[in-house]
């Protein structure tokens, strides 16, 4: 698997130079000091990937993506496959999917702008109809706009989730309501009388600053002061942290230097909502007593701990069925427009 890995990025260097033919077994045997038997396997993994072709005789070749060929495969391309609520995207993409004839392939690019970079080229050699894609680091632009200009021209479908590129924004996108969700969410904590409000927000996605910017500018239009230092942020490598139970550090002093004063805070998501409000009754803080805590996806999050959490949600237009239906509609030829939905309060007991 480390070789097949290694050979991808090999693929890709022979591609952009016009290459099509891999070296020969015994060639990349030498380069890697590693067994013949290893190397076709690696190259066996390849071919059932379906990048690469091997001939009797002849050796292994790259296997382009031929013009007009109908493989009746979607790849479906997110951040984190451990991601709490790509379970059910994936099953309503899927199904959507099914339905239409069409096959299912499932990546995940670690939010790493390299590793998003590394799976569009493996896509440009397969043979794949459409690709459904949760972009990496939205908040910034993307240096792979060259691969999803090759696949738009080659006439390959790409549609956005939950966030795309402001250099590319020809394509289309189904996201959330970032903006309006922030500025909901404040508009309730304001009207149960909240004044000083803090916030948590991942800063390397789109959706975090689009989250923020409708906490403060409710914030702003109610006549609320706001304080910079009551604001935090997080990226895709604290996420990983916290998640494996390693990023307490971070959420204790967001706890003890910006949330001081604060009596209501707005999560960038349930999953941070969660740990933070874990790690607040640990320092003996009442929810919503002492600070009211309100956040993003209404997911499995929301109601498995010790305080229920008041949170935004869809309960009809699901990110995963609309996109994917979407993206159907691309394939036959529609033209469609990117689209943002709207959510859906749930108050619970943490605010």
């Amino acid at each position: 698997m480390q070789l097949a890995d290694l050979l991808r990025g090999e693929i890709s260097r022979i591609t952009a130079e016009g290459g099509s033919r891999l070296p020969t077994e015994m060639e990349i045997s030498d380069t890697y000091g590693i067994s013949r038997q290893t190397v076709r396997n690696a190259l066996k993994l390849l071919e059932d990937d379906g990048i690469i072709e091997r001939k009797q005789g002849s050796g292994s070749y790259i296997r382009m993506q031929r013009q007009g060929e109908d493989s009746h495969q979607i790849a479906l391309v997110t951040t984190f496959i451990d991601d709490y609520i790509f379970p059910s995207l994936l099953h309503e993409a899927q199904s959507v999917f099914e339905r239409n004839g069409y096959s299912t392939l499932v990546y995940s690019t670690e939010n790493k702008v390299e590793k998003e970079r590394e799976i569009l080229l493996s896509l440009r050699m397969k043979n794949v109809s459409a690709i459904m894609i949760e972009g990496s680091k939205t908040a910034l632009p993307t240096p792979n706009s060259d691969l999803f200009m090759r696949l738009k021209e080659s006439g390959i479908p790409v549609l956005f989730f939950h966030g795309s590129y402001r250099n590319l924004s020809e394509f289309p996108c189904v996201s959330d309501d970032n903006y309006g969700g922030g500025y909901l969410l404040t508009k309730y904590l304001i009207d149960k009388g909240h004044t000083r409000i803090a916030g948590i927000f991942k800063s390397d996605d789109m959706q975090g600053p689009e989250r923020y910017h409708g906490v403060v500018s409710a914030m702003v239009d109610a006549g609320l002061k706001i304080n910079d230092s009551s604001f935090c942020w997080y990226d895709s490598e604290d996420r990983r942290a916290i998640i494996r139970g390693e990023g307490a550090d971070r959420i204790d002093r967001f706890i003890n230097k910006r949330l001081s004063g604060s009596t209501a805070v707005v999560c960038y998501n349930d999953e941070i909502a969660f740990s933070l409000i874990k790690r607040m009754i640990e320092f003996g803080k009442k929810v919503p007593d002492d600070i009211s805590v309100v956040s993003f996806d209404n997911s499995f999050y929301s109601q498995i701990g010790a305080v229920p959490i008041t949170s935004l949600g869809h309960r009809v237009q699901r990110t995963g069925k609309v996109a994917a239906e979407m993206l159907v509609s691309m394939l036959g030829g529609g033209k469609e427009q990117s689209l943002s939905l709207k959510w859906e309060l749930t108050a619970r007991a943490s605010g």
